[in-house]
């Protein structure tokens, strides 16, 4: 079931333009706060009119300006997990999961409401309040709402943010297990990077109310094609280039000359990047794209330690800062050799050019 939008929104000082296709594998919404990404989901849902345009799921036309079609929400077969999961604090978990069965015979209903409260792991809870429940609880509830109807499409804003880090992986795994197993199609909003690319095989980028790239997860974090999504996708190594011979460019930024693979090559390209997890320290097998650095700044994470360095034997006052994420043991074994400097090496084929 392929979902089909083209729409456009016109509101006081914004205007939302997206076009989009989305199958059977999740697509992730990405882009800053007040991009346009939960007025998707809204407008998919029926919760918001587009100003024109089309919204098809199928052969079934959800919303058609032209045509004089908008289908009320009820009628849509859309699944939505709203970000603070809206249940109703005067419901019990089996009338929230209810609410959307209403007009169906009892029996069947109280059936259909048993087995998604089983299939969500909220056994022996039915009778429990939202105020009685935990945040992933509230999400299952919420979940099992979305799901009752056996929807067409199912639409998750921000589903994780309101749990903490060890409840946020516990949940994140349970509806890996669910999308992989929905037959239909799922569109995901999220500001985490890494959950994006868990969970989404295919990703949308909106700024400022347009789609600015689309495409595979690896291609957008890994090539990304412009400026402002190789920015959304958390690449904070972004330098301006001049192209020379033999695929190579002068990073202005950082003062040093790098070589780029021919598939990385790009014409008109002015900016050349590189992820910090991808920068790593020069091996004694290193040769190209090596450059000497002293280190400026140290931050320590539990996981990892970020470094800060720029090149030495230029002056640093109009050189911008590298970055690369090492892991907290090879730092503990650069800082026994030297705390203040470091030759680091950025493999060609992960320097990626863009616009």
């Amino acid at each position: 079931m392929v979902l089909a939008v083209d729409i456009e929104r016109d509101l006081p000082g914004f205007q939302l333009r997206v076009s989009f296709t989305c199958g059977e594998s999740t697509l992730g919404l990405l882009g800053s706060s007040g991009s346009g990404k939960s007025m998707t989901l809204r407008c998919i849902a029926g919760l918001d009119r587009p100003t024109r345009g089309r919204i098809t799921l199928g052969k079934r036309v959800l919303f058609d300006s032209a045509a004089g079609i908008n289908l009320p929400p009820q009628q849509r077969r859309v699944g939505f997990l709203f970000q603070n999961y809206a249940l109703f604090p005067h419901l019990t978990v089996a009338g929230n999961i209810a609410m959307g069965l209403r007009g169906m015979e009892r029996q069947k209903r109280e059936k259909i409401v048993k087995e998604m409260i089983s299939r969500v792991k909220l056994d022996g809870l039915e009778n429990r309040y939202p105020r009685q429940l935990s945040g992933g609880q509230q999400q299952r509830v919420a979940l099992a709402r979305a799901l009752v109807l056996q929807p067409e499409v199912l639409l998750l804003d921000e589903p994780f943010s309101a749990l903490d880090n060890h409840l946020r992986s516990e949940m994140e795994q349970e509806l890996k297990v669910l999308l992989n197993n929905f037959s239909g199609s799922s569109v995901f909003v999220t500001h985490n990077l890494e959950e994006a690319y868990r969970l989404c095989p295919n990703l949308l980028i909106l700024e400022d109310g347009k789609v600015i790239a689309s495409g595979s997860r690896e291609d957008i974090f890994n090539k990304p094609p412009n400026l402002s999504t190789a920015r959304i996708t958390g690449c904070q190594n972004l330098s301006k280039i001049r192209v020379l011979q033999d695929n190579t460019v002068e990073a202005l930024d950082w003062g040093c000359f790098l070589r780029i693979t021919a598939d990385n090559m790009l014409e008109g390209a002015s900016y050349a990047g590189i992820s910090s997890r991808h920068i790593r320290p020069a091996g004694k097998d290193d040769h190209v794209n090596t450059v000497h650095c002293r280190i400026f700044d140290v931050i320590e994470s539990p996981h990892q330690v970020t470094l800060s360095v720029k090149p030495t034997g230029r002056e640093t006052n109009n050189i911008s800062f590298l970055k690369l994420s090492i892991s907290n043991e090879e730092w503990r074994r650069i800082a026994l050799q030297n705390p203040e400097e470091l030759k680091i090496c950025l493999p060609p084929e992960r320097v990626f050019l863009t616009f």
